[in-house]
């Protein structure tokens, strides 16, 4: 669980240290631009981003009913965040699991990617689909309704 701050802590504490230099050497509107800017990066790396993650076990149940598709991510990853943007809306209607929060969801995405954890995972009718393009999750996800 911790390891899903560790960017946005970094981001907010780098983005704290450069404001407070910029606001000794320039303008405190400046130093508060910056640190807003450095906020609004952790917020978009950070779980708070994605919808509420659950287990593996239950996506794969869910989906089961449902048929809608399971993505597996991690916080920090810039291809995690672009399909979670470039979903909009549509992305409560897909089952999301958080890989280092779940090892089930881990150990599944390492048995679709040859060991590797390679995210987002998508998983479609029981077949895996390794960072699919965004158009293609949100047909998915039309198809499912």
């Amino acid at each position: 669980m911790t390891r899903a701050w560790i960017l946005p802590t970094s981001l907010v504490a780098g983005g704290s240290l450069l404001a407070a230099m910029v606001a000794i050497r320039q303008s405190w509107g400046v130093a508060g631009a910056i640190f807003l800017m450095f906020v609004l990066l952790a917020g978009l790396h950070s779980p708070l981003a994605f919808p509420r993650s659950i287990g593996a076990l239950e996506a794969e149940r869910r989906s089961a009913v449902d048929g809608r598709p399971i993505v597996y991510w991690r916080a920090g990853c810039k291809y995690c965040l672009r399909l979670r943007i470039r979903l909009g809306r549509s992305a409560r209607q897909v089952h999301w699991v958080d890989i280092w929060s779940d090892p089930e969801g881990a150990a599944k995405v390492r048995a679709a990617n040859d060991g590797n954890e390679t995210v987002p995972t998508v998983v479609v009718a029981g077949q895996d689909h390794v960072n699919p393009d965004p158009r293609w999750v949100r047909e998915q996800i039309s198809s499912s309704r």
